[in-house]
């Protein structure tokens, strides 16, 4: 036998031994590991046999309950359900009157619940089936919409006709102010002729309809009045938790201890619907109208709805994974809504102000289709939106286990908002004394000390306010108004604008040292529509900052679009400012006014009065000479007075002196 030959047998051997070693390796962690697990058997046999005879009881009623866990919370439902009705009925049995607001809300529940329930199982089948009248519909759309456009338009005017026939011009100043704004949006835009005009008109229209609906119906008005008192008084809460922190006198410092609390208070409210779910019921509902009527993409117009309830940098995160995939135009778009809005928090601070609670409520639905309309008119979308299903959108609950922790957890983001507020209102505030006090100097130079921030803003600004319909003495107070929101920040205005109100209310002289004291409720209202959203110089920073912080990528674009976002969010408060001085017709109370201006030993003709005045010669009827009848609360002298001030159109002032 050669050498290769013993080094291979050798090689085998050795291999041989290897595989007997392992192999009794193996059979020894074997024999080890066995007495181990016979061991673990015989204690769990054990442990089963000790078991008494009520735990095994209650280890089998856990499993029933676990396999009959549907059944039994739909029972527990169906009683809860049925405990509510009784409720119901029992207060409506006891006085109808009262319960009218509870069995509303109770109705209106149950109908979203069974349309919801409804859509879930049976909306594919209803889509499928009316397929014969889509198809009718998409074949001949485009004369279809367009008949309706003509037919819109000759409404809108035949309206305005009749509508200014009877209550004087204002109203077309503020429509050709809606004009002038909507046709400087389609001249300077991003992409020119590019526009889609369902979206603009359709935007329009859900403007004039829900301005329509409140401001000029008995039940829209009275129902949005009465969700304005009831956002009172559920702010008022917050009282209490100011007093006891802050002791008896915390309203000597008004808006550290009386309005920011509100904040916390509304933050932590928000946090709870947010995660049972029904925030996002809510903005799905009104986005998806939106998107409908407006052909606007799924994420845009979930965006926009949730402007109406959320901050500029809350909103975005409810498309938080779908930002990076937006386009310019759609980015655009969400900035422009956070612009044009206000978030529900700070809604309430400026209702604390003494600002109406029923326009603030109302500008806020109003712009939501107000900034889609401009922002997709500024800046047409030229691009393939990459989210186009509405079913997509999956909306996240937040991070909360439970409602405690939302409620907390909303409390404590409050925090941030609160400091970032205070701070801002300090530092502003001080820099615009400051600015003031060098333009005084600069002025005082060329004989001109009165010179401010104030003055220049209102001789800018003025012919804006003028074309919203605010009348020509106050416009000068709205344009200083709409120029410290633009370069200083809303808070600041409102706090104006909430100094205005009081002294109105106060009652006292209308000038002094022939500076206007005070606005008329009309020019105030135009004011508040014009006044609420977030497009200011500071926001942008703010704006660009958090939707960088989601998707960094996508920094240039957000720069890039920011500035004329700003500008669309800006004409977008003003186009509802305008819809709402075409709508809105104030309550005068013009019996008391005239009689207490009157009386007065100088008598100032302001717009009131104009007002007033017209009021009464509308309700006059002259049967023959000094024979003159007129509406409940007049007087004759009111008819005298007011002949001395201005003529009447519809009967001879002489007839009455």
């Amino acid at each position: 036998m050669d050498l290769n030959e013993k080094e291979k047998m050798h090689q085998k051997r050795g291999k041989d031994n290897r595989v007997f070693e392992s192999e009794e390796q193996e059979q020894v962690y074997i024999d080890l590991d066995s007495p181990s697990e016979a061991a673990d058997d015989v204690r769990q046999k054990g442990d089963e046999r000790n078991k008494s005879l009520l735990e095994k009881k209650m280890e089998a009623f856990q499993g029933h309950l676990a396999e009959h866990n549907d059944t039994i919370w739909l029972i527990i439902y169906l009683v809860l359900t049925a405990g509510f009705v009784a409720i119901v009925i029992a207060a409506c049995v006891l006085n109808f009157h009262r319960a009218v607001g509870l069995l509303v809300i109770s109705l209106v529940t149950i109908f979203f619940l069974v349309w919801d329930w409804m859509m879930e199982r049976y909306g594919d089948w209803v889509w499928e089936e009316l397929y014969p009248i889509r198809d009718l519909f998409s074949r001949n759309w485009f004369w279809i919409r367009w008949i309706m456009y003509v037919l819109l338009l000759v409404a809108v005017v035949c309206w305005l006709a009749l509508d200014t026939a009877k209550r004087g011009t204002r109203q077309l100043v503020s429509f050709s102010g809606l004009l002038l704004l909507i046709f400087l949006m389609l001249l300077f835009s991003k992409h020119p002729f590019r526009w889609c005009w369902q979206t603009l008109l359709s935007g329009i229209g859900l403007q004039f309809i829900f301005g329509l609906l409140i401001l000029r119906t008995t039940v829209g008005l009275g129902a949005l009045e009465w969700l304005g008192k009831q956002a009172e008084s559920f702010m008022s809460y917050a009282d209490v938790g100011s007093k006891f922190v802050f002791g008896i006198t915390y309203t000597d410092h008004f808006f550290v201890f009386k309005v920011m609390p509100i904040l916390v208070f509304l933050s932590s409210v928000i946090s709870i619907l947010y995660y049972i779910g029904f925030m996002q019921w809510l903005i799905c509902k009104i986005g998806f109208i939106m998107q409908v009527t407006m052909g606007t993409s799924p994420t845009e117009s979930m965006a926009a709805a949730g402007n109406i309830f959320l901050g500029q940098t809350e909103s975005p995160l409810l498309i938080r994974p779908y930002i990076s995939r937006l386009t310019r135009s759609e980015i655009h778009a969400v900035m422009t809504g956070g612009f044009a809005s206000i978030s529900g928090t700070i809604l309430g601070a400026f209702i604390s102000f003494g600002v109406n609670a029923t326009h603030l409520l109302t500008a806020s639905v109003m712009s939501a289709p107000a900034s889609l309309a401009i922002a997709k008119t500024f800046w047409p979308e030229t691009e393939i939106p990459s989210a186009t299903d509405n079913h997509d959108l999956k909306m996240n609950k937040g991070e909360s286990t439970n409602v405690l922790e939302a409620a907390s957890q909303g409390a404590s983001n409050a925090v941030a908002l609160v400091a970032n507020i205070v701070v801002n209102l300090i530092a502003f505030l001080a820099l615009l004394a400051f600015f003031d006090g060098v333009l005084s100097w600069l002025g005082g130079m060329l004989d001109c000390p009165q010179l401010s921030f104030s003055l220049i803003c209102s001789y800018v600004f003025m012919p804006l306010s003028f074309m919203m319909g605010v009348s020509w003495e106050d416009s000068f107070i709205v344009a200083e108004l709409i120029g410290t929101k633009t370069f200083l920040n809303e808070f600041v205005a409102y706090q104006k604008l909430s100094e205005f109100i009081k002294r109105r209310h106060a009652g006292g002289p209308e000038y002094v040292n022939n500076v206007k004291q005070y606005m008329s409720v009309h020019s105030e209202t135009i004011a508040t529509y014009a006044l609420c959203g977030f497009s200011n110089f500071a926001s942008l920073g703010m704006s660009v900052g958090a939707l960088s912080s989601i998707a960094p990528e996508r920094r240039s674009d957000f720069s890039s679009c920011g500035f004329r976002a700003l500008i669309a969010g800006g004409v977008s408060c003003f186009m509802t400012a305008c819809i709402a001085g075409v709508l809105y017709i104030p309550n005068l109370h013009c019996p008391e006014f005239l009689s207490t201006e009157f009386n007065k030993t100088n008598v100032t003709i302001t717009t009131h009065l104009v007002n007033c005045c017209s009021q009464l010669y509308n309700s006059v009827m002259v049967n023959e000479p000094w024979n003159v009848t007129m509406s409940e609360g007049f007087s004759q002298s009111n008819v005298q007075d007011c002949c001395t001030v201005t003529p009447a159109t519809n009967f001879n002032c002489s007839s009455v002196l």
